[in-house]
């Protein structure tokens, strides 16, 4: 006999707020930050400025980013159940156990999906690890804009990086970590759909209303 689906509140508002700044983030990031590492359209007068404006909309961009990532470093602390920081490493023996579980179903070891109302204990790995990237992203990405812009607040952003490691480096690094997020980002959407196809609980939905339809499973 199926079980009765109930609809539970999982993602609130700055959690979802946030993930679709996010999204946008990264497709500015990903447009400007190709044509300044290589330029794929040219002027045809003195007129336009369209290296200036990628440059622009890439910094600006990295404003609108870095805020949201504290926003949602935050919310990790004073959100929901499914919103904490907690959900990010695994603290538990239960935590360990569902990592392996849903590892195991990545893996076709398991035929059972990783039912949860929030994020598995695989999932919040995977977003720690996300984030952490989204951190480098930030301070590398100020260390190379703190190169003409001198002051306390372009060093403390990123600009000590350049006493680490070599400008060079850190481009380099700035520009192949997009493509390690480009790559989760396809990822992260199959996955999305496939588990909403397996445990048909309104997961892709969840992110844009905050609502997900739990059977009971997932407090077993």
């Amino acid at each position: 006999m199926p079980r009765e689906r109930l609809r539970t509140y999982a993602w609130e508002v700055p959690v979802r707020l946030t993930h679709w700044i996010s999204v946008l983030c990264i497709v500015s990031f990903t447009i400007t930050g190709f044509y300044i590492a290589d330029p794929y359209m040219h002027a045809v007068s003195s007129d336009q400025y369209i290296m200036g404006w990628m440059r622009f909309i890439h910094f600006v961009t990295g404003y609108v980013f870095l805020v949201t990532f504290l926003v949602r470093l935050y919310w990790g602390f004073v959100g929901n159940r499914y919103a904490s920081w907690r959900v990010w490493i695994p603290l538990t023996g239960r935590q360990w156990k569902d990592l392996w579980a849903a590892a195991s179903f990545y893996l076709f070891i398991s035929k059972t999906p990783p039912y949860s109302v929030g994020h598995t204990a695989l999932a919040g790995v995977t977003y720690f690890v996300v984030f952490l990237l989204f951190a480098f992203q930030i301070v590398s990405g100020f260390a190379l804009y703190s190169v003409t812009h001198q002051g306390a607040i372009w060093t403390l952003l990123g600009g000590w990086l350049t006493g680490v490691m070599s400008f060079a480096t850190i481009r380099m690094l700035h520009y192949l970590v997009m493509y390690v997020l480009l790559t989760f980002t396809v990822v992260h959407v199959y996955v999305g759909w496939y588990l909403n196809l397996k445990e048909r609980n309104g997961l892709m939905g969840s992110i844009f209303d905050g609502y997900k339809f739990v059977s009971g499973k997932e407090w077993e």
